[in-house]
């Protein structure tokens, strides 16, 4: 979590110059996580996250006393597992719910949260693993499947990753987070204009949080679309900020289509 943050351009680089790649990988880790990213900081000195994160990390220290009293209580361990990443204490994290998961091999919600906590330390394919275990193919959990799908993607493994994306949405139609990760699946294999449908139809969402609502813009912007980018952008952001955030993303096209990509892919 920075104080001083980059400036726009220096912030976007990394991401724009593999086109997208890392913005939309953490974007579908953070539809896992749920929690601020450090991305979102931008022109003050003062963190605004900061008093959320003095809160988590309170919130953490109780939950493990609460964690201490009861260490084999699944529901405990979830719960306390879920503050420590909020607070970005993420391998403590993975540490109490490895504990908690050779406590109750057998409980799904457990597995589900351990998953999602290992793929966000980018442990990938033990993430899958452990994910594959916290649901049935006759119950199917459409959260655990938003996360394998984004997983896949990851790895590169784009049809792999739609067909949970696919699988999620019979069980939850329309869900605005599975969409936008089926977009920037889209996005990583340079499909834009399906992108860019996926990702209106998920903005239309009333539930569709500001995040989606940024990848569409991102979407939008990498095929020269930048001034409905601005205004998609401006909705959630300070009109200043968002022109310079697609001020930005458009220098930085303008550097890539300079340099052909170079991005390893392990499509199934």
């Amino acid at each position: 979590m920075q104080l001083y943050p980059a400036s726009p351009k220096q912030r976007l680089r990394g991401s724009v110059s593999k086109l997208a790649l890392v913005v939309a990988l953490a974007t579908l880790l953070g539809a896992c996580a749920n929690k601020p990213n450090s991305g979102d900081i931008t022109g003050s000195i003062r963190n605004p996250f900061a008093t959320a994160e003095a809160n988590s990390r309170s919130e953490a220290e109780r939950l493990g006393e609460e964690y201490k009293s009861k260490p084999a209580d699944p529901q405990v361990a979830i719960a306390y597992a879920q503050a420590l990443r909020r607070s970005e204490q993420n391998a403590q994290a993975v540490a109490v719910l490895e504990q908690a998961m050779i406590k109750n091999p057998n409980h799904k919600a457990l597995a589900g949260e351990y998953g999602r906590a290992l793929a966000e330390a980018g442990r990938l394919q033990q993430a899958l693993d452990v994910l594959s275990r916290a649901h049935t193919p006759d119950q199917p959990d459409w959260r655990v499947l938003n996360a394998q799908g984004a997983i896949n993607d990851q790895l590169g493994n784009y049809k792999a990753a739609r067909r949970f994306y696919q699988t999620a949405l019979k069980i939850v139609p329309d869900e605005p987070s599975v969409l936008s990760n089926l977009g920037l699946s889209y996005i990583l294999s340079k499909e834009l204009k399906l992108a860019e449908t996926t990702l209106r139809k998920a903005a239309a969402s009333p539930r569709a949080e500001k995040r989606v609502r940024q990848n569409l813009a991102l979407a939008l912007a990498l095929q020269g679309k930048f001034g409905e980018a601005e205004k998609i952008a401006a909705g959630d952001l300070p009109p200043e900020e968002a022109s310079a955030n697609i001020a930005a993303l458009r220098d930085l096209i303008k550097e890539q289509q300079a340099r052909p990509l170079n991005t390893k892919r392990n499509q199934s």
